[in-house]
């Protein structure tokens, strides 16, 4: 298994500072670009175009919180965590409110479609900004949690940068994997969520 920890010259920890993640980027991946081995031999034109499609891979799943700890929790465990169907703790009451208002949407939605009188139809308009406005003010609640995770992310960062060495028999116990993999679940659903709320932001604006 790559590690794209390593890939970056970066330790292993659940947070990474994006910026610095995409200067390091920019600055390896301009040496291996297809466009600057364009008069090297097929051979070393395959092993660059690998070597950027590598980095580029690496840069993608690290910069995104979900995929880096995924990752994190693969590299530090050698496996993938099991595909647990629970709610998070913590993420219950987004849970059900994200799900009952996205059925009260497409409810709307399926009753506007079937509307025809003009005056209605603006009656519908009306109704579906109330909705719109009602979607973004979750996605906010959505951006908050996100947000809240992310500072926790950073002050586990400690917990990763005084562990032991990699293939310590003793790191594993020191590493709270268990709340790391609970905080990639609930990353997970906000990816989720925030896709289905965008989805219905755009049919309500037809």
């Amino acid at each position: 298994m790559t590690d794209n920890f390593v890939l970056f010259d970066e330790a292993r920890r659940p947070w990474l500072d994006a910026d610095l993640l995409k200067r390091k980027f920019l600055q390896q991946s301009s040496t291996v670009h297809p466009d600057k081995v364009h008069e090297a031999s097929a051979t070393e034109k395959t092993a660059a175009n690998k070597s950027y499609a590598d980095l580029n891979a690496a840069y993608n799943c690290l910069r995104e919180p979900k995929e880096r700890l995924l990752h994190l929790l693969e590299v530090e465990l050698g496996e993938k965590p099991k595909d647990i169907q629970r709610i998070p703790p913590g993420t219950m009451d987004l849970f059900v409110e994200v799900g009952q208002t996205c059925r009260d949407v497409d409810a709307f939605i399926v009753e506007k479609s079937n509307v025809t009188s003009p005056l209605l139809k603006v009656q519908m308009f009306e109704k579906a900004m109330d909705w719109t406005d009602k979607l973004n003010l979750l996605q906010q609640k959505i951006n908050a949690k996100r947000e809240e995770l992310t500072m926790e992310l950073q002050q586990m960062n400690s917990i990763w940068e005084s562990a032991p060495a990699v293939g310590s028999p003793d790191r594993l116990q020191t590493l709270p994997l268990e709340r790391l993999e609970q905080i990639y679940r609930v990353f997970s659903y906000i990816a989720r969520w925030t896709e289905q709320i965008q989805e219905r932001v755009v049919q309500l604006s037809f």
